[in-house]
């Protein structure tokens, strides 16, 4: 970066000079470096994305069921199930195509025109055009067009919170630096591609372009790193080739095992291919994305927008939060806290720019001159302002470390209109980074003085000072061991702290240079100050704690900042100190990071690689990790993680792009809203799918049976196909829509590995599929007992088989509470969609024209009176196995207490 180097040997390792380069040196350079432009992506494959989007193997399931279906011509299945396949395309299509559209709104970042110094005249170019050793200008409102190696600042001030994460803007000069620097937050005396200048000018020689500046290098991050597959993907990938293994063996094994017992080839073909078309959940695909969406929408209504379906699910199996500080978990909105003045503490409450609030004083202080002039110097030595806008907000123009001056001497009973009536302006000495202090000079009208008001580093500003005031307004000896405690004491609670001072003139002084403040100055006192917490980031770190979820903070501020706003949001304990700064990592083998991330809750100063890093070793040590930030600086990070949670409001385009979610309040705490939406979508997709296997697996179950027992056929294959559509259909989608359980969000976030079939899915979905086969069997079996024709007997195992599916659901709508501890009415989707399959049913078994295609048969009351218990039988047998499990649960529990 060219810190540690003078003006003039940058220029001539740069072969260049403050008149610039030549035409024919640019053209050169020109071909040797490349244009000045961002990392740009190969060009879209677009017939290769299409393709992409059919190579699930939940996909291959469905287009083999469409063939299936199309086989025995019952097109409106093959309609169904190409409709699905569709929607699935569309909607992976669409979401491939966002997804890299991070390195357009990087581009966008670069400044399109650049003012340049070329053979001694000062020209405009786009910005495209520049290369290594051009002279660039910079102004008030610029954009940054290359990385710069300052050689001339003039209180020039730049806005670098996209690219470093810092929220106070950066003073910067041309100085050589007595270091090299290892972050772009340490280089004041460079300026970055993509930043700001907010106020003053200055000169800078380009030392890198396009891909090699530090926007550059960020760019190639995001272009170069692989997101992460979510663990819903993952585990939807693996159940899909269990699924399709599973269905083609068994449908296989029916085949055979109906050859031997003597059925035509033909009817076990057909038999085959439905018991296939029934055991495969083509809605599967369809109800996740219904479920995924249900979710999306919910999550915008508190805030949380959602940019890709999987997501949702995602967040919601979270372990580790990391998180940016400033503006996320801070208000970004400096706040003066403690002041120390007349040799005494005085707090101040209120926070933000707001001057709501007042200066604790005790009786015998309210009249400290100390504290008073100690205002005073702050408001008046400063370049920056508050104004009130008409709605009655503040808004802060300049500095926010200055703005909050100006509100501190606001609370204390200071107005800057007033004050100045009193003084008048006459001279100033603009903060500079080698000086640390500002001071303005006033001249006051009411006794002829003059007066200079001087703010800066504490420890600069006492030695330049001989006096302090005392709270009378007298001076006496300075006491700077006192002063010296007092700043450490301060700078301990997480305090940025600023000095003020004054020094009276004669009043024929008009103009005021360094060596006439540079000694016998009056100390006044101590601002501190620091940024915010969010009132609501306490309680959701609290949440989030609960729920199993560890927060660690990620920021480029300095170290006792961070760790003093951890400590009060308890994301550390007031014991721990342990901190890894961006120079502890430069340090660090990725293996020695792996084992500091394990435990280390607070990273300070780092860059946007070292950001990279601690989630690529998170994610290596199997954690879920979602990242939130706002800046260029993010965007990798953003990128690498399971999901990247993007701000709305403070957030640059760059990260919205390569976010998953994007948070429209920038509020940390909506985000453990969205957690509680990602649980409730995870359940409601597990809900779905012991739902559907269970169904598949009765009917697997009894048609193995009934081979096995020399039995014909209970169900024909077209009623089979009716079954699977009529119990099918709208119950599966109807559940994405069941509200949350009680007590969701206070769950451990799931193991990683843990399939989407749980253990307890397994052996409950296994209970019920034999539950429904062997109830379906029993009726089945009466019916030929009793003399009735194959027809009728089909019908009651059609009927009983349909009416188990439809009571199985009220079953599925919980792992672990009672139905009849849940409201049947809660989720009126499913329950209209229960009562319309019932309908459908008696059609099927009482209208003509139905019979007539299903081959059924009007049942009467006897067959009913027996049908209905039997089915029913599937709500009491999961009853006592849930009432069972909960007792084993609470005996565990108490046997480890």
């Amino acid at each position: 970066m060219y810190c540690d180097r003078s003006v003039d040997e940058v220029f001539k390792e740069m072969q260049t000079g403050h008149s610039g380069l030549s035409a024919a040196e640019v053209e050169k350079r020109l071909a040797e470096h490349g244009p000045n432009a961002l990392e740009t992506e190969k060009k879209i494959n677009y017939l290769k994305m299409v393709i992409h989007q059919f190579t699930d193997p939940l996909i291959y399931i469905l287009i083999i069921a469409a063939f299936f279906t199309a086989f025995l011509q019952d097109w409106v299945d093959t309609g169904v199930i190409c409709l699905v396949i569709a929607i699935n395309a569309i909607i992976g299509f669409s979401q491939e195509l966002k997804a890299e559209s991070a390195i357009t709104a990087l581009k966008s970042l670069a400044a399109p025109k650049a003012i340049v110094v070329r053979n001694g005249h000062v020209q405009e170019i786009d910005s495209e055009g520049l290369v290594p050793g051009d002279v660039v200008l910079l102004t008030s409102g610029t954009r940054v067009p290359a990385d710069l190696r300052l050689i001339e600042a003039i209180r020039l001030e730049i806005d670098e919170a996209a690219l470093t994460g810092e929220s106070v803007s950066a003073r910067k000069t041309a100085e050589k630096l007595d270091h090299p620097c290892t972050s772009p937050v340490d280089a004041i005396n460079c300026a970055f591609m993509g930043t700001l200048a907010l106020s003053g000018r200055g000169t800078g020689i380009v030392t890198s372009t396009g891909r090699k500046t530090q926007l550059g290098k960020i760019s190639h991050e995001v272009a170069s790193v692989r997101s992460a597959i979510t663990p819903l993907q993952e585990k939807l990938t693996q159940l899909s080739k269990n699924i399709g293994i599973a269905v083609l063996g068994i449908s296989a094994v029916v085949v055979v095992l109906g050859l031997i017992v003597g059925e035509s080839l033909y009817q076990m073909l057909l038999t085959g291919i439905a018991l296939a078309v029934g055991a495969i959940p083509e809605g599967l695909p369809i109800v996740i994305t219904i479920t995924l969406a249900i979710g999306v929408k919910r999550m915008a209504s508190k805030n949380a927008i959602v940019r890709r379906l999987p997501a949702v699910e995602t967040l919601g199996s979270t372990t580790v939060i990391a998180s940016d500080k400033t503006g996320t978990m801070t208000r970004n909105e400096m706040t003066v806290t403690r002041i120390y003045a007349g040799g005494k503490f005085h707090k101040v409450t209120g926070v933000g720019f707001s001057p709501a609030g007042e200066i604790v004083q005790g009786a015998s202080d309210s009249d400290n001159q100390a504290l008073r002039m100690c205002l005073r110097a702050g408001l008046l030595a400063n370049e920056s302002s508050l104004e009130q806008e008409e709605s009655g907000d503040y808004k802060p123009i300049g500095d926010p470390t200055e703005v909050c001056l100006i509100v501190s001497a606001m609370k204390g009973g200071l107005e800057e209109g007033k004050e100045k009536i009193d003084l008048q302006w006459l001279d100033e000495i603009p903060f500079e980074s080698d000086r640390m202090y500002m001071a303005a000079l006033y001249h006051k009208i009411s006794d002829g003085d003059t007066i200079a008001f001087i703010k800066g580093a504490p420890d600069r500003i006492t030695g330049m000072c001989s006096y302090e005031m005392s709270p009378d307004g007298s001076r006496r000896d300075l006491d700077a061991d006192r002063i010296k405690q007092v700043n450490e004491e301060m700078g301990a609670e997480g305090l940025r702290i600023l000095a003020m001072a004054c020094k009276r003139f004669p009043s024929d002084i008009r103009h005021l240079d360094t060596s006439q403040i540079s000694k016998d100055c009056v100390f006044l006192g101590l601002q501190g100050m620091y940024d915010p917490p969010r009132k609501e980031v306490f309680e959701a770190i609290q949440q989030a704690k609960l729920s199993g979820i560890r927060v660690i903070m990620v920021t480029g501020d300095h170290r006792v900042t961070a760790v003093s706003i951890a400590r009060k949001l308890e994301i550390i304990p007031d014991s721990d100190s342990a901190v890894v700064t961006g120079e502890d990592m430069e340090r660090m083998t990725d293996e020695e990071l792996y084992e500091k991330v394990g435990h280390v809750s607070v990273f300070s100063r780092v860059s946007p690689l070292h950001k990279l890093r601690i989630v690529q070793q998170l994610i290596k040590r199997g954690e879920v990790v979602a990242v939130t930030g706002d800046g260029v600086n993010d965007t990798p990070a953003l990128k690498a993680a399971h999901i990247g949670v993007a701000m709305g409001k403070s957030g640059t385009d760059a990260a919205k792009e390569t976010a998953e979610i994007v948070i429209t309040d920038d509020n940390f705490a909506s985000i453990f809203t969205a957690v509680k939406e990602g649980r409730v979508v995870f359940a409601n997709i597990r809900k779905v799918v012991l739902f559907l296997l269970s169904s598949g697996l009765g009917q697997v179950i009894l048609i193995l049976l009934t081979l096995g027992l020399l039995l014909p056929l209970p169900l024909l294959p077209a009623q089979i196909i009716w079954m699977n559509l009529v119990t099918n259909g709208l119950q599966d989608v109807a559940m994405a829509f069941e509200p949350p359980e009680k007590g969701i969000e206070r769950m451990k976030p799931r193991p990683i590995k843990e399939p989407v079939i749980s253990r307890l899915m397994m052996e409950r979905l296994i209970l019920i599929g034999i539950v429904l086969a062997i109830g379906t069997l029993a009726t089945f079996w009466w019916q030929l007992s009793e003399g009735a024709s194959i027809d009728q007997a089909r019908t009651v195992a059609l009927t009983t088989m349909v009416l188990f599916q439809l009571f199985n659901v009220f079953n599925c709508r919980s792992e672990i509470r009672s139905v009849f501890r849940m409201n049947p009415l809660a989720n009126r989707f499913l329950f209209i969609s229960i009562v319309a399959s019932m309908i459908a049913q008696l059609l099927v078994i009482y209208w003509a024209p139905l019979q007539a295609i299903f081959r059924t048969t009007p049942l009467g009351l006897n067959e009913w009176l027996v049908i209905v218990p039997v089915a029913l039988s599937v709500i009491v047998v999961v009853e006592v196995e849930k009432a069972v499990r909960g007792l084993m649960s609470r005996r565990a529990g108490k046997l480890n207490a």
